[in-house]
C-alpha cells in the first residue's frame, strides 16, 4: 500500500498530466480498435486465416491497451481523490469502457475459437462496440471539463469520434433487428453478419 501512495505522489505523475494522458488515449485508443476492425473485416472478405495473433488483431489489442492504460491512470487519480464532477464521471466511463472492451476481447476470442469466423452482428462485438462509446464519451467528459486548457484543440476530434461510434453501435443494433436490410449488397462487407442470426 505505501508503494502505491509513493507512486501514485511521483512528480513525474502529476494530476494534470494523468489527466490529459487519459482523456488522449481513451480517444485514440477506441479510434484503434475501430481502424483494426475495418482491416479485420477486409481479411475475413479476402479469406486470410484467421488467428489469435493476427496483424489486424494486434493492432486491436494495442487500441485495447491504449485504453485500459488510460483506465489504469484514471484509477489512479481516482484512489488521489484529486478529481470532481464531470471529471470525475468522465474518467469512471474510461474505466468501465476499458473494462467491458476487456472482457468482449476476452469473449471474442473464444467465441473465434468455437465458431470461426464471425460477422458483424456478434455477441461479443456489440458490448465490445458500447465499451468504446462509454470510453470515448468518458474522453469527450474529461476533456470538456479541461477545455480552457491545451487540450481543447482535441474536443471536437473527440465529440467526432464519439459520435461515430455511438451511430456505429446504433447501426449495429437497427441489424440485429432489422433482418431484411442486412444482407442487402451494401452490406456485403459483413456478410457473414447474416449467418450468426
Amino acid at each position: 500500500m505505501k508503494l502505491i501512495q509513493l507512486f501514485s505522489n511521483s512528480l513525474l505523475l502529476k494530476s494534470t498530466t494523468l489527466v490529459s494522458l487519459v482523456s488522449i488515449l481513451a480517444v485514440i485508443g477506441p479510434i484503434v480498435i475501430v481502424s483494426a476492425g475495418f482491416w479485420d473485416a477486409i481479411s475475413h472478405i479476402l479469406k486470410e486465416p484467421e488467428f489469435f495473433w493476427s496483424p489486424s488483431h494486434i493492432v486491436v489489442y494495442t487500441g485495447v491497451f491504449m485504453t485500459t492504460f488510460a483506465a489504469a491512470m484514471g484509477c489512479l487519480l481516482l484512489f488521489r481523490k484529486s478529481v470532481h464532477g464531470s471529471l470525475k464521471t468522465g474518467i469512471k466511463l474510461v474505466i468501465g469502457g476499458s473494462i467491458i472492451q476487456m472482457i468482449s476481447g476476452f469473449g471474442d476470442s473464444i467465441s473465434h475459437d468455437l465458431f470461426g469466423i464471425d460477422g458483424l452482428i456478434s455477441w461479443s462485438h456489440q458490448p465490445l462496440e458500447f465499451g468504446l462509446v462509454l470510453a470515448s464519451l468518458g474522453g469527450v467528459l474529461i476533456i470538456k471539463n479541461r477545455e480552457h486548457t491545451k487540450l481543447k484543440i482535441f474536443l471536437p476530434f473527440s465529440i467526432i469520434a464519439f459520435l461515430f461510434f455511438a451511430t456505429w453501435l446504433i447501426f449495429n443494433l437497427v441489424l440485429t433487428f432489422g433482418h431484411t436490410i442486412q444482407c442487402i449488397q451494401i452490406y456485403e462487407i459483413f456478410s457473414s453478419g447474416c449467418s450468426i442470426l
